[in-house]
């Protein structure tokens, strides 16, 4: 029996999100080989992938016939040009979140896909957080009966505006389309799409050129979810809190990969996505007692690519998927302009696909 090459993969964009989660969860994916990066520091990318072609022209690298896979890491404004490129040359595309800029560029790299017959998928990597995955088994196992409120959070405490395009003034900046894209998913996941969007977009730091708080309500039936991030929660705040008819569940500590693959942690070494902090449970009685955190392993999302790619297996976040989170990133953005309730705009067609 033969065994199939792995999937040549080139990443566009070596910043933050490039170098510390795709290069990492790359080169730990067997199926998947990291053979270029588009990059304008080709010393900074050798230090850590020294085999690695580089080169600082990203379309380059996206039309390489050498290349299989492109994983887009860049700025968000350049997500869709790049994808676009990448998948009319042939490729398969990953792209980090947000999808696009807006649900408009979203609908047209997801026809293109289909007229290539190209796999396009989008980096929800957070589906894969212990946090995440252990309130997920938690409501499935009726710890806290039919859920009528839903709450995640990602605060922090950096008071500092710091000179980089996510904290500017360009399109797609802002908190809202960094952290949402994460909080929408998961809710997404849990509950379904929503029927209405109400948001509130805010400048609190001195000097702040772009939103950097936001508190976003969706309607999910007869569950009311809270998706909030802020920059100036000194302590941070609990990453989920769950209620129900019967019980309450609390998740206080965020996921550890981030933290870890920081550290210089080489995924699924020994203790990785090993979550230390357990699961609170209140039952209807208010007795309390906790539960052990289910592991996280976001190396799931690159195994689930290479699979896909492969054929024997489904794309582990379909393109229609990335499509709704982007309707209701959109919809609270207008929401907060407009002061008013939005729908999603997203078609029939659209929604029934997405189910």
């Amino acid at each position: 029996m033969t065994t199939a090459p792995p999937v040549r993969a080139a990443l566009i964009g070596y910043g933050f999100a490039g170098k510390t989660f795709h290069a990492p969860l790359l080169m730990a994916e067997p199926g998947i080989a990291l053979t270029h990066v588009a990059s304008s520091n080709a010393a900074k990318v050798h230090a850590d992938l020294p085999h690695a072609i580089v080169d600082a022209d990203p379309r380059a690298i996206a039309t390489s016939p050498d290349v299989d896979l492109v994983v887009i890491a860049s700025p968000n404004d350049s997500h869709a040009p790049l994808a676009e490129a990448a998948l009319s040359a042939g490729k398969h595309v990953v792209v980090d979140k947000p999808f696009t800029l807006d649900v408009a560029e979203a609908r047209a790299l997801i026809a293109l896909s289909e007229r290539n017959a190209r796999l396009l998928s989008v980096f929800h990597n957070r589906r894969w957080d212990s946090d995440f995955l252990t309130v997920q088994q938690a409501i499935a196992d009726g710890l806290v009966g039919t859920v009528s409120q839903f709450e995640s959070h990602i605060d922090r405490y950096r008071p500092a505006v710091r000179v980089r395009w996510r904290e500017g003034d360009g399109p797609g900046s802002g908190l809202w389309y960094d952290l949402g894209p994460h909080l929408i998913d998961q809710a997404l996941r849990l509950f379904g799409l929503p029927e209405r969007v109400q948001a509130s977009l805010a400048r609190q730091r001195p000097g702040a050129l772009t939103d950097d708080w936001a508190h976003v309500l969706l309607e999910q039936g007869d569950v009311r979810t809270i998706l909030h991030a802020g920059m100036l929660v000194a302590g941070g705040s609990r990453r989920f809190i769950v209620h129900g008819d019967t019980g309450s569940i609390v998740k206080p500590k965020i996921d550890i990969q981030e933290s870890q693959l920081l550290a210089g942690m080489a995924p699924g070494a020994p203790g990785w996505g090993v979550d230390p902090d357990p699961l609170l449970v209140w039952d209807a009685e208010g007795t309390e007692r906790t539960r052990p955190a289910t592991p996280g392993d976001q190396r799931a999302y690159y195994a689930g690519i290479a699979a896909a790619i492969a054929g024997i297996a489904p794309n582990p976040v379909p393109a229609i998927q990335a499509l709704a989170v982007m309707a209701v990133l959109d919809a609270a953005a207008e929401s907060a302009r407009t002061g008013m309730a939005v729908v999603p705009h997203l078609t029939e067609q659209e929604r029934a696909a997405w189910h």
